[in-house]
Formats: C-alpha cells, structure tokens, sequence
C-alpha cells in the first residue's frame, strides 16, 4: 500500500488504488495505534469515508485523470488549532473543548480544493505552549520509534500521525520549532515556511509575531506537494506577505557549487555526540554532491533563541491573560508557569527581544549574500523519555529549541530531514536553512540529503 502523496497521487491516477482505499488503510492504522499513542484528538471517520466513496466514484467515470486536484482522495491531518468547519477545534485546551467553527481555515480550505480527505484533528501541546506534548486533557501523544519517548511538540500529534502511517500528510504549526522539532524526534520531514508565505487565518495564535503553518509529511518531495497547495497570498490576514518570491519547487537533486555554511562554535558542540557525527556525516554528503562546504560558527544565536523564547511567553499571555485570570485551574502546571511568567516579563523586556529581531534579521540578510544554505542539527538531543512530571515540560524547552527557535523569529524557511538513528533506534534529524522566500532551494537540497541517504 502507498505510504507517499507522491505515489498516491500516481496510483490513484493509474486506478491501481482508489481514494476508499486510501481513507480506510489510514482509519485502520488509527484503529490500532491510536490508543497507545494518542496521535489524535478528533477522528473524522464518517466524513472521511463519505468524502472517500463520492471520489471513489468520479475516479472510476473521470475520463482524464491527470486533470484531477493535486490532493485528490490523499488522506490528510490536522493539527488541533486550525479549523475545520463543522468539526470541533480544541486547541488542546479546556477552554476549546466544545468548540465548533463554522468555517475552514484558509489552509484547509485550499487542502479540500485541491481534493484532500480530512481524516482528523491532531493531538497537541496545550494551547501549542510546549514541546513535549504531554497534553493532561487529551493525552500524552507518544513517540512511535519508542512509545516510553516523547513525540516532541507542539505538533507532535501530526508527527506521529505520519510516523505512523495513520496519515499521508499532516499539518502542524511552528513557532519555536513546533512542526520541526517533533518531525526530527519522529523520523519525518517538517517544513517551516518563510513567515508570511502560508495564511494564519482561522489557526488559533500562540504568538502572533512568530507563528508559522507547515507541513509534515514521510519525504521532501511531498512537502513541497503539500507547501504548493496551501502557497496562496490571503487579503484577510493580516500577517499574510503581498511581498514574495513565486514558489516553484524542482527537485533535481543537483547542488553542485551550492554554498553550504556548516554551523560550529560552542553552541553547537554542546549537543549529544551521535546528533554531531550526523552533522559531520551530512556535510560529508553534500561535499560528495558538489556544493561548497565552509564553516560558520553560530554562537551568536543563543541570545536570538532566548529574545524568541521571551517573545513567545509575553504574546502567548497576551492572548490568554483574560482566560489565565478567570480559570487559571483549567491550564496544566507547565502551562500555566509558562504563562505567568510571560505576565511577569516588563516592556522593556519585550522591547529588547523585538531588538534582538532585527537585529538577527539585518545578520542573516548579509549572511545570505554570501551563503545560499545554513546546515545544523535540528534538535541537539535525541527524543527523551515520557515523564510523569508536568513541569519537566518547561524544562524540556530549551535543549530542543535552540536550533529552530533562530528561524522563527526571523522568519527564515528551515526543514528537517531524517539522518539515521541512533545506538538506541531513535531517529536523529539535521536542519537546512535557507533567506526568506528560498524555500525551493531549501527543498531542492534537502531532496538531495534525503536520496543520497536512501541509496546508502
């Protein structure tokens, strides 16, 4: 059976599968796993299989099949903080638990144009405030390489959706490495688009300056299926960019003469020795692939992931400071510490971590004259146990955000891509980096780390 939009996309044009057979091979996989993993909140069954047999149907009297939606009859996920019409949206929150919206988010809406099966609402970390997702309201989502592992967070449902195979494709969120953090404990790719490339309309905010929707998928090739779908400019968002490159990603392969920083410095060389040798062994492999290795050392973004770190707590109390005040009981403990001590920032707090923006963004803007690509790890740990104690939550944040956190609030598009695994069979990941709107070569290099590990 097909595990890839890509070859779905193929099979289902060929007639050898048919969009039912997709949908119901998906609900199976979530039948079985699902109660140890808790992948998901909300399951869409009857609406997926409704949807499935009405395109099962138009599949078997289409007379060109090449003229079918991009997506048509593939199963996708979402994370539990964008809305889905007529389907309750949670946001892995107390507060949300009954709510429905009338109206699709924008991304979802040019999902279901493009033909995609809805097949559910992912597990998350509450109101998408941390990076374990060891929700207390609708489970612990677990890491499928090792269930006594977390999956990562926030969007650690969508990961392990497809980890798992109870999906094609999902969505998630990113704000401090959300989409990429979890993807890399999984063993999947994540994309982090450039901020203002994919609409936030109709996606519940964590922090409004930093916020990022992507997709999480089984390979590069279909990310950049499920990135072209949802690539739209969207008037009625405010964040949405007017300003941008046309996106036209053609994975070749080729990186001859692409100019690779690989990161160094103290930063860096803190993290576990396999996650360093995985480092060493990808910068190996583009070198083999002709690009231009040179060393970059990024000590100067440890300042830029913690002014990142503030501006999420500060935005996030924002938000939640009515509800913080009336039902604080209603938030976890990690939560709930996590938002008073953003309450307890000062302006001039925030003031200096807005500096400290653009400040990176005007570093990164120079960087890039003379780089095309920035390589580092995605995570400096590989994924750590499951804990009972919800506060370890909070101090879960930092080892695994420090490499991604850089990229949201500068806004530059970033993707992990599985690199082996390491001693213990957990999945370790690296991180290209690419300037604002360069997602295509983004892709295009990680297409080729990503079949140059395959041929291996």
């Amino acid at each position: 059976m097909v595990f890839g939009i890509h070859q779905a996309q193929k099979l289902l044009r060929s007639g050898e599968v048919t969009p039912i057979q997709l949908v119901q091979r998906c609900l199976e996989k979530i039948q079985s796993e699902d109660s140890r993993l808790r992948a998901f909140i909300t399951v869409m069954r009857e609406e997926a299989l409704d949807l499935a047999e009405k395109q099962t149907k138009i599949l078997k009297t289409c007379k060109d099949r090449e003229d079918l939606p991009a997506l048509f009859g593939i199963p996708i996920a979402v994370k539990d903080l964008i809305e889905v019409a007529g389907v309750r949206t949670t946001a892995g929150s107390l507060f949300w638990r009954d709510f429905v919206s009338l109206e699709d988010a924008f991304v979802v809406r040019k999902l279901k144009e493009a033909g995609a099966v809805i097949i559910g609402k992912t597990n998350l970390h509450e109101i998408a405030l941390g990076v374990t997702n060891s929700n207390p309201h609708y489970g612990i989502c677990r890491n499928p390489c090792d269930p006594t592992r977390i999956s990562g967070g926030s969007s650690g449902g969508s990961a392990v959706a497809v980890a798992a195979e109870m999906t094609l494709g999902a969505l998630g969120t990113d704000t401090g490495g959300s989409i990429r953090i979890p993807s890399a404990l999984c063993g999947v790719v994540g994309l982090k688009p450039t901020y203002g490339r994919i609409s936030l309309r109709g996606v519940f905010p964590l922090a409004w300056h930093l916020d990022h929707v992507g997709p999480i998928t089984n390979c590069v090739q279909d990310a950049a299926i499920l990135l072209s779908v949802m690539d739209s400019y969207d008037c009625d968002d405010p964040f949405s960019s007017l300003k941008r490159s046309c996106l036209k990603p053609v994975l070749t392969g080729d990186v001859a003469n692409l100019r690779i920083a690989r990161s160094v410095g103290r930063f860096v060389e803190t993290s576990d020795p396999e996650i360093l040798n995985a480092l060493e062994m990808s910068t190996r492999v583009f070198k083999d692939l002709g690009a231009q290795i040179v060393e970059y050392d990024i000590d100067w973004l440890r300042n830029v992931a913690s002014a990142n770190g503030l501006m999420t707590q500060v935005e996030a109390a924002a938000f939640h400071e009515e509800r913080l005040y009336e039902h604080p009981e209603w938030f976890g403990d990690d939560v709930r510490e996590r938002l008073n001590q953003g309450l307890s920032k000062r302006g001039v707090d925030y003031a200096f971590a807005r500096h400290t923006q653009t400040l990176a963004k005007h570093r990164f803007t120079e960087f890039f004259k003379e780089h095309d690509l920035l390589l580092l790890p995605t995570t400096s740990v590989t994924a750590p146990p499951v804990s009972e104690d919800s506060m370890s939550s909070v101090q879960a944040v930092k080892p695994l955000t420090r490499f991604t956190a850089p990229f949201d609030i500068t806004g530059l598009p970033a993707i992990t891509v599985p690199f082996g695994k390491s001693k213990s069979g957990l999945p370790i990941a690296v991180q290209l980096v690419g300037n604002v709107w360069a997602e295509a070569k983004v892709l295009n290099a990680a297409f080729a780390l990503e079949k140059a590990i395959q041929s291996n």
